[in-house]
């Protein structure tokens, strides 16, 4: 039920294009994570491509980067970025800046890398602690992330100080072909996958992968979103799109199968809201319910996002009223289950 069709079984090594279609061609980048690569899109050929998304910005990437393009002779005509995270836009600047190419972005990605890269706006590590700590973090895990400082820096040493800006239902036209920008939330705050109906293509960004789930988390500025809702929202928009059509994630294989993943990620996520109320007999905060969700080992990486997800469900459930928030004497904030 709900099967996948995989374009291929493997990915190409890093560094190296495969191509998909004529004109669209896959590239992929490493990643120093337990999610260890990032899918890259290079549309057109020779003087005039287009990359969508970058990779990390850190020196193994820029140099792949360095080595291929003085291998293909290729100049990057524009570049265009799903969204703000490190793995996609690290090395937008400094693409950009070699090959004197414009970026396409979404304002609010683009205002939300920036606050981060320069934490300001209340997007500051401090306040991520503090998030976390209201959600029952103990103070060791809590210095620790302190301790890590501004890892967004560290992934995204610049930003673009300007942009090509898209809206929901934009018409790009990329490398001679007619690219629609499909917005997307829950996962960051306005994401974009692009759809080409001549080529039958998505590509989905972070917002439709075929094996793992997207990360979808509550933001410090943000305290009481329902970014599980949103991101359900978003992905049911795909179900126009044709059944055949060609997925192109940003982690994971190409796929055809687009109505199926839709259904697989509404059962997952109604499968973790269960998870939750079935342990919420007794108020519990979000770092006590981390093993209900999460039952491997995380280091300080995954934490980040187990915590933010295990918040995301429970803001998801009270916001259906099936769940009660209230804080204890610390601050902590508990929830518990509606009789």
């Amino acid at each position: 039920m709900y099967e996948l069709d995989y374009l291929v079984p493997n990915r190409p090594a890093a560094g190296i294009c495969q191509p998909i279609l004529p004109g669209l061609r896959w590239l992929c980048m490493p990643l120093p994570f337990s999610l260890n690569h990032i899918n890259l899109w290079l549309l057109g050929e020779g003087e005039h491509c287009v990359l969508v998304d970058t990779g990390l910005g850190d020196a193994a990437t820029q140099a792949l980067w360095q080595n291929y393009f003085a291998a293909s002779g290729e100049r990057l005509q524009q570049i265009v970025l799903t969204h703000y995270h490190p793995d996609h836009a690290g090395n937008a600047d400094f693409l950009a800046r070699q090959h004197a190419a414009p970026v396409w972005m979404s304002q609010a990605e683009y205002l939300l890398g920036h606050a981060l890269l320069t934490q300001t706006a209340g997007c500051t590590v401090a306040a991520m602690v503090e998030h976390f700590r209201r959600h029952g973090l103990d103070a060791e895990r809590c210095e620790r992330f302190m301790q890590r400082g501004n890892v967004y820096a560290k992934g995204v040493p610049a930003l673009p100080t300007s942009f090509l800006r898209m809206l929901d239902g934009d018409v790009l036209t990329l490398a001679g072909q007619r690219w629609q920008v499909i917005m997307g939330y829950g996962h960051s705050p306005e994401h974009a996958s692009l759809y080409c109906a001549e080529l039958g293509v998505l590509i989905s960004g972070d917002m439709l992968l075929p094996r793992i789930t997207t990360n979808v988390n509550v933001p410090s500025t943000m305290p009481q979103e329902d970014s599980i809702q949103r991101f359900l929202d978003s992905v049911r928009r795909f179900a126009v799109l044709p059944a055949d059509t060609l997925v192109l994630p940003s982690h994971g294989l190409p796929f055809r199968g687009v109505h199926a993943r839709i259904k697989q990620l509404e059962v997952h996520h109604a499968e973790r809201d269960a998870l939750l109320l079935s342990a919420l007999e007794a108020p519990r905060s979000a770092t006590d319910l981390l093993g209900t969700l999460f039952l491997r080992e995380l280091d300080m990486h995954q934490l980040m996002f187990a915590l933010g997800e295990t918040i995301a469900h429970l803001n998801h459930l009270a916001r259906r009223g099936l769940v009660e928030q209230c804080d204890d004497q610390q601050g902590v904030a508990r929830f518990q289950r509606r009789a």
